[in-house]
């Protein structure tokens, strides 16, 4: 709620604050900032708050808001002529705590925009929201009717597409020519990993080197490593 506030992209209509919190240090900042901008605020019963609010474990504070405005493709695709476009293409994550871990890392990673399938995949909701931890209200998402065909424009954009699966003998730790350059990182959906025609989309398929027991991790966690990969030779080569 509070990086709602200072992101400013989206009309904020009322704060209800759990009455429990009246006072509370944790959330003056937020009844501060409100009130600089004239939000409402009303202190209100926990069970009511807990009702009312759509994710799991409500921290006693609650935002009635406008909903987030779509980012616009091709703007993301042209990018804005200084930084070369840095891209996350979600194919089917269906798990909201993924989402909004990745959305959180890409904000960190400082990627440029995030592109999700309209179909057969879980979009920002309040707890993809609360996961992200506010990012959401920084990050341009855009929702794409059918992701296939937006990695193929991509190439017509020079933006290189790479997957990332399990299944892949390149490692996400050898793309130096392709991280400076305008990039796409696409990632696959839990379990099932990269739909086959998205994967034929992609010019390089990389995989995370997995040292130990287990074959793979957690795609939030995959994403945040990846992302940073190509963060960490961007900001070799400035």
């Amino acid at each position: 709620v509070r990086e709602m506030l200072i992101a400013g992209r989206r009309k904020v209509h009322e704060i209800w604050i759990s009455a429990e919190l009246e006072g509370d240090p944790g959330v003056d900042d937020i009844v501060t900032i409100a009130n600089a901008q004239r939000v409402t605020i009303v202190y209100i019963a926990k069970s009511r708050l807990e009702k009312e609010a759509r994710s799991e474990a409500p921290q006693g504070v609650l935002a009635h808001a406008a909903e987030l405005p779509e980012a616009d493709l091709g703007d993301l695709l042209r990018g804005d002529g200084t930084t070369p476009p840095f891209l996350v293409a979600v194919d089917g994550v269906t798990d909201p705590g993924n989402l909004g871990a990745i959305v959180r890392s890409c904000d960190g990673a400082g990627v440029t925009g995030v592109l999700l399938p309209r179909h057969r995949a879980v979009h920002v909701t309040p707890t993809v929201a609360k996961a992200a931890a506010g990012a959401v209200e920084f990050v341009p998402i855009a929702l794409v009717p059918g992701l296939p065909a937006v990695l193929k424009q991509m190439k017509d954009h020079g933006i290189w597409v790479v997957g990332l699966d399990d299944d892949a003998d390149r490692s996400i730790f050898d793309i130096e020519e392709l991280a400076t350059a305008p990039i796409c990182l696409v990632l696959g959906a839990e379990g099932s990993g990269l739909a086959r025609l998205t994967r034929e989309r992609c010019d390089a398929i990389v995989s995370i080197p997995m040292l130990g027991g287990v074959s793979s991790l957690n795609v939030s966690a995959a994403a945040a490593l990846s992302l940073y990969q190509v963060t960490r030779v961007r900001s070799l080569a400035t």
